[in-house]
């Protein structure tokens, strides 16, 4: 019987147990003295009875202290599994609690990792899937420039997603596997893109409001612990920006047209508002991640305190606008310093996220078409790939 200690491609160390040991937890490394690095796997017995457990994790040890090598010895003092997993949580949350940055190829908590993937393919299928309401209006723009500039959104939306997908697969996952739990139901993307956009005022409001909450949440991720997502999010958040900007900027030119462009910017504003706030998630006491999320540094703010922040951000640029936001509740609060608004409808937003929403069939059923539409040309791509790799 044995137990092997690997590294995994991210050298994340684990523990595999392949059997048990007449003296639990204690091993002792075989062989003579060797450096372990990324892709070998050093593997251990048990110490012999009576030996006092012989050497094992100096390797584990060195591995903690030495942060840029990342090499472990294969001579080692004693220690047992739950030490040496205790000694590398403990690092992983010094270096968390420092705000320094987790890597790839740093040891990581299983439940951090999980949480991540989570996290960041949402975030990737929401890039992707949030091209399609705005898609709708790009044969029926007004004029060739604002078909241009739509056309630039889509563009960055979809670099948005392929940014996010590859940030997610520096922790073990691939892209195709995350495309496939998506269009199969398994994975979930942002409520925010089940519902309809019915006239090109949408496109305004969508620019306006979604892309704004969008930064409100984005923006503390420049700050994630993890540096790929954090790294990949100052680049999103920049683009986010303008995007927000654009779809200003085209509501206040029909702020400025007739009266039935009016009417349509305030009809897309009362439909849009509370799924805007609703795109932060249910109230802290509904969402079962965020405190783990935030103690690991993942998320920096609740999602009330993020509500909060974009409501407050966004009724003087209403007021300025000249629309009113659809809630009677709405009233400055002196005390606070902040906006007092109403409550959200939640319960439509557990319908939405169960796949019951205005939109969800079609947005999944267009994702999986083009995803099977695509097959050939990542086909070719392989193909031409594999032709080239046998030349060198």
């Amino acid at each position: 019987m044995r137990r092997a200690l690997r590294q995994d491609a991210f050298d994340n160390l684990q523990w595999e147990v392949t059997g048990s040991l007449p003296r639990p937890g204690l091993l002792v490394a075989l062989g003579p003295a060797a450096p372990y690095r990324a892709g070998s796997s050093a593997v251990l017995t048990p110490a012999p009875p009576g030996s006092g457990g012989g050497p094992l994790l100096s390797g584990v040890r060195s591995w903690l202290h030495n942060g840029t090598d990342r090499t472990v010895s294969r001579e080692a003092s004693a220690v047992t599994v739950s030490e040496a997993v205790e000694a590398l949580e403990g690092r992983f949350d010094a270096v968390v609690a420092a705000e320094q940055r987790v890597e790839p190829r740093d040891w990581m908590p299983e439940a951090y990792r999980a949480t991540l993937v989570r996290q960041i393919a949402q975030h990737a299928h929401s890039e992707i899937i949030g091209m399609q309401p705005e898609g709708a209006w790009l044969t029926r723009a007004p004029s060739l420039r604002r078909k241009a500039i739509l056309l630039a959104k889509a563009q960055d939306e979809a670099g948005h997603g392929l940014y996010l997908y590859a940030a997610a697969e520096t922790l073990g996952v691939d892209r195709a596997e995350l495309t496939e739990k998506l269009i199969s139901g398994r994975q979930k993307y942002s409520s925010i893109f089940n519902y309809p956009t019915l006239s090109f005022a949408d496109v305004g409001v969508i620019g306006w409001l979604v892309d704004g909450a969008a930064i409100c949440n984005q923006v503390p991720l420049c700050r994630c612990s993890y540096g790929p997502y954090a790294r990949a999010m100052v680049r999103v958040c920049k683009e986010e920006s303008f995007h927000q900007r654009q779809g200003f900027e085209l509501l206040m030119t029909m702020m400025r047209g007739t009266e039935a462009q009016r009417a349509m910017v305030q009809d897309a504003v009362d439909r849009w508002w509370w799924p805007s706030l609703m795109m932060f998630g249910p109230p802290d006491g509904d969402s079962p991640n965020t405190a783990q999320s935030m103690a690991w540094r993942i998320k920096r703010h609740t999602n009330d305190e993020l509500r909060q922040r974009f409501v407050d951000m966004t009724v003087p640029q209403a007021q300025h606008l000249g629309v009113t936001l659809p809630d009677p509740e709405l009233v400055w609060n002196e005390e606070r310093g902040s906006w007092d608004f109403g409550e959200p409808d939640w319960s439509e937003l557990k319908q939405v996220i169960k796949g019951q929403g205005p939109c969800n069939a079609q947005r999944v059923e267009r994702r999986r078409a083009a995803h099977e539409d695509g097959a050939w040309v990542r086909e070719a791509a392989l193909a031409h790939a594999a032709k080239k790799e046998k030349k060198r």
